[in-house]
Order: structure tokens, then C-alpha cells, then sequence
């Protein structure tokens, strides 16, 4: 799916015209990479690792255009078992043209940042910046996530909040490449900032990107570091509720079994006492109670030393 944007009065806007400088390519076919290929050069290699969610970020200066790649966040959705993915973004850049690939469908331009835009290679920085606020806004969600489930783990037997809270895990082992893939790109962007001609502005622009994103990449290696200390002592609480359950199990069934003992002896198919009183049932009875009461005292005794 194509869409065309153009910068006018300071804002990007959805632009209608067949000349729109920034061109957005969503999920792109065969066609719509053959067409890109063909009629703006682009590098086929180059081309199918701006959608490869494993590729790395990285810069390549080519003669007719710059390739950028760069790592962001996938639209978070709980079917997804709590685990949160990333994928690549390509960008394209050439003298008076932009293109986008992508490969989901996202509002990119959303966001104060974008309140204004002057020039292509603004419109670059702040792609940029997008990735780094939404991996922090992504962040701040499995921390909330981990607090809920240490809560359910704590009153919880069930599997379930630790498979989700390994999805957690796992999830912040992928955003820490995924910072670290776009810090260095940002470090490249900074050396080559001659070659892609960005204004001082823009260089101080991009330098307060790295630092936000050094920050990023810290907020997460925290959380990473708090969820694999305390993943075995989470295992370990659904362990004990576990043993708890067994031992209140287990005296629920002698508190059963003591009364039956008694009623099992006097059921007996051979002659036994009281077999002949008229009050031989509440007798057996009787004795039954007190059988289980004295399990029960000798229980609480046990309990209290």
C-alpha cells in the first residue's frame, strides 16, 4: 500500500498529487518492489532488509541515495501473550524525494514532534525520534505489566502469569539490541552528518536523539536485569502456594479418613459391641466426632509449638 505525503506550511501532509516528495510503502508486494527497483535504484539487497524485523540498523551512503534502517517497536497486542516485538523500518532518501517502507500499518507522522517539519532530512531525525519515545512508552507498559503479575504470581499457582512474565523477559532481551542497533546508528549519523547535509540545529537535534536514546537503553537493561534477579524467587512464591494448597489438601483428607475408620470398623460383616443397643448409631457416631475432634486438637497443638 502506497501512500504520498508533502511538507507545506511546516506540517506533513497526505498529498493526492503524483509528485509527492515523501512516499510511505506499507507491506510492499512484488510489484511495488519491482517498481522501486526499477525506477528509483534502490539496491534489491538493501531493499528486502529494510523489512527484515532481524536486520540490524545501519547507514549506507549510495551515489543517488542515502539508506537508512532502523529498529522500532510493533504495535503492541495482547493476543501476543505479553510479548513485544520489534521491527525494522527503511528509509530512502534522495536530493528532493523521501521514501518509506514499512511493514505494518502505523500513523509515523503522529506525535508532537512532528508539529513542525521543514525539511526531508528533518522529517528523518524525527522517525527517529518516534522509535526512541515509543520504545520508552513501551517500556513504562511492561513495567506496569511486570507489577500486575507479581501481584497475581504472589496470590497464584497458575502457569500462566510466569509464561507471561518470561514473554516480558524475552521482550526486553529484544528491545536492548534493538537500542543498541540504533545507538550506533545514530553514532554513524553524527559522523556523517557532512554527507547528509543536516543543519547545526539539526546535529544538536540529533545529539539530544542519542542521549534520549542512551537513556532508553539504560531504562531497559534495569528492567531486564530486576526480571531475571527476581524470576526465580517468583517461581518460587508459586511453589510454596503450591505446598500450602498440598498441606491444607492433605488435612482435609485425614479430617475425612479419621470418622471413616471409625464407621469402616463398626461396618464390619462379623459380630462387633452395640451391635444389639438401640442407640448403637449415635454411639459409632460419637465416636467418630470425638476421633476427629482429637485430630483436630492434636493438629492445633502441633501448629502452635
Amino acid at each position: 500500500m502506497l501512500k504520498k505525503y508533502k511538507i507545506f506550511e511546516n506540517a506533513i501532509r497526505e498529498s493526492k498529487d503524483e509528485n509527492g516528495t515523501i512516499l510511505l510503502f506499507t507491506d510492499p508486494d512484488e510489484s511495488d518492489r519491482k517498481h522501486l527497483v526499477e525506477n528509483y535504484g534502490l539496491d534489491e539487497h538493501t531493499l528486502n532488509s529494510a523489512l527484515d524485523p532481524d536486520e540490524i540498523s545501519r547507514l549506507e551512503i549510495e551515489p543517488e541515495y542515502i539508506a537508512i534502517i532502523f529498529k522500532r517497536p510493533k504495535n503492541f497486542s495482547k493476543k501476543d501473550t505479553l510479548l513485544f516485538g520489534v521491527t525494522t523500518t527503511g528509509i530512502f532518501l534522495f536530493k528532493e524525494k523521501l521514501i518509506i517502507l514499512n511493514s505494518e500499518d502505523i500513523e509515523l507522522f503522529e506525535g508532537k514532534h512532528f508539529a513542525k517539519v521543514s525539511s526531508l532530512t528533518e522529517v528523518i531525525i524525527k522517525l527517529i525520534y518516534g522509535s526512541v519515545y515509543h520504545f520508552l512508552g513501551h517500556l513504562k507498559a511492561i513495567n506496569m505489566f511486570s507489577d500486575e503479575l507479581q501481584e497475581k504470581i504472589n496470590l497464584s499457582m497458575e502457569n500462566k502469569y510466569l509464561i507471561n512474565l518470561f514473554a516480558l523477559e524475552k521482550s526486553l532481551v529484544y528491545y536492548l539490541n534493538a537500542i543498541n542497533s540504533n545507538s550506533v546508528l545514530l553514532e554513524k549519523l553524527k559522523n556523517s552528518y557532512t554527507k547528509i547535509d543536516l543543519s547545526k540545529e539539526q546535529l544538536e537535534y540529533l545529539d539530544d536523539i542519542y542521549v534520549e536514546n542512551n537513556q532508553c537503553y539504560k531504562q531497559a537493561e534495569i528492567y531486564s536485569n530486576i526480571l531475571a534477579s527476581l524470576m526465580d524467587a517468583r517461581a518460587s512464591v508459586i511453589s510454596n502456594n503450591l505446598n500450602v494448597l498440598m498441606k491444607t489438601l492433605t488435612i482435609i483428607t485425614i479430617c475425612i479418613m479419621v470418622p471413616t475408620l471409625v464407621v469402616s470398623v463398626f461396618s464390619m460383616n462379623v459380630k462387633i459391641p452395640f451391635q444389639q443397643h438401640p442407640f448403637a448409631f449415635w454411639i459409632i457416631m460419637g465416636i467418630a466426632i470425638t476421633a476427629l475432634l482429637m485430630f483436630l486438637l492434636l493438629w492445633h497443638r502441633r501448629k502452635l509449638k
